[in-house]
């Protein structure tokens, strides 16, 4: 009954951040083009629109990762490492691309509108982000032993597991131009 449980909350939470990820983009629409119209600074404007833009992949990424990772079937499961390590490794990254995206932002901002004594602001969040990089560099690091005693799970499937085998490594591959038609 858990597992069940499991998958059907999975599907209905990457439902949820799925439908706000797009509520997001529509609502960035319209900031943008609302504030076209409005005869704002087209800087302040494109300003809101990328940073709900932002907030909107950072939601879409979460919702992702929640469907892939908790929205499988019972017969599917995974060792605990190996999601977790996918999941924070998807997810940080995200957040860590959002948060340089907006520091950089906020300094062409400040440096648009002479506020160069707040630059500290934009500075502590991309320091910030490089130490959440680097926290997520050290997760992996440490998780990477665990993970590698599992290397049926950990590695994606090769051309032995597959059905279809490998061509033969002797053969001497042609150029298109040079095939004839059968």
């Amino acid at each position: 009954m858990t597992k069940k449980l499991k998958f059907w909350m999975g599907r209905l939470l990457a439902m949820v951040f799925l439908g706000l990820a797009l509520f997001l983009i529509g609502l960035a629409g319209f900031q943008f083009f609302s504030g076209i119209f409005a005869g704002k600074e087209m800087v302040n404007v494109l300003i809101k629109t990328i940073n709900t833009s932002i907030i909107a992949l950072a939601i879409f990424e979460l919702g992702i990762g929640i469907g892939k990772e908790y929205g499988k079937h019972a017969d599917e499961e995974d060792h605990t490492y190996l999601v977790i390590r996918r999941t924070i490794a998807r997810f940080v990254g995200t957040v860590c691309i959002a948060l340089v995206l907006e520091g950089l932002i906020m300094i062409i901002k400040y440096s648009q509108l002479d506020l160069a004594g707040n630059l500290y602001y934009p500075v502590s969040i991309i320091i910030g982000t490089s130490v959440l990089l680097a926290g997520m560099g050290a997760f992996l690091h440490l998780t990477r032993a665990d993970c590698e005693q599992h290397p049926a799970k950990a590695m994606p499937p090769t051309a032995e597991t597959l059905e279809h085998p490998a061509p033969d490594p002797g053969r001497k591959l042609q150029p298109l131009w040079q095939k004839k038609n059968v």
